[in-house]
């Protein structure tokens, strides 16, 4: 099956199992045990509410983890990408964009990464989002964690 055309709208990228699943359940899990160390405080029912917060953290940590590689893989993708489109002259200024920037670069189409890299070095864009609204042909991106 192939997945609907990626645009600016509707590219964000929910994962059902964490997104809607893991994470309830992890926010449900911290809410009932701190209700019991409330109503029941012993050291048991602490203990409950540190091991939830625990688990809750070490979940958000290794998802954040997770993202940082793959920020890391598409900020090395796109930095290849953009010596071979760019002149030789703008290949110094690859180096100095934040990764943000990169990031959202990578939705734009070859034809549109020269303009609107100058774009973005020249300061034009003050946000990476104001950088993906300006793509007008849309580089889809499904493999994302």
């Amino acid at each position: 099956m192939t997945p609907p055309r990626q645009t600016f709208a509707n590219h964000a990228r929910f994962y059902p199992w964490y997104h809607f699943v893991a994470i309830p359940i992890l926010l449900i899990n911290i809410v009932v045990a701190t209700m019991g160390a409330v109503r029941a405080p012993s050291l048991t029912t602490v203990w409950g509410v540190i091991l939830a917060l625990g688990i809750g953290i070490g979940i958000a940590v290794a998802r954040s983890q997770v993202l940082t590689v793959q920020n890391r893989i598409i900020r090395l993708e796109e930095r290849q990408r953009l010596r071979s489109l760019l002149p030789p002259e703008d290949h110094a200024a690859i180096d100095a964009l934040h990764v943000s920037d990169v990031v959202a670069l990578r939705f734009a189409s070859d034809s549109e990464v020269p303009a609107l890299f100058h774009q973005v070095v020249t300061g034009e864009f003050a946000k990476p989002q104001e950088i993906k609204q300006a793509v007008k042909d849309w580089r889809p991106d499904h493999l994302r964690a």
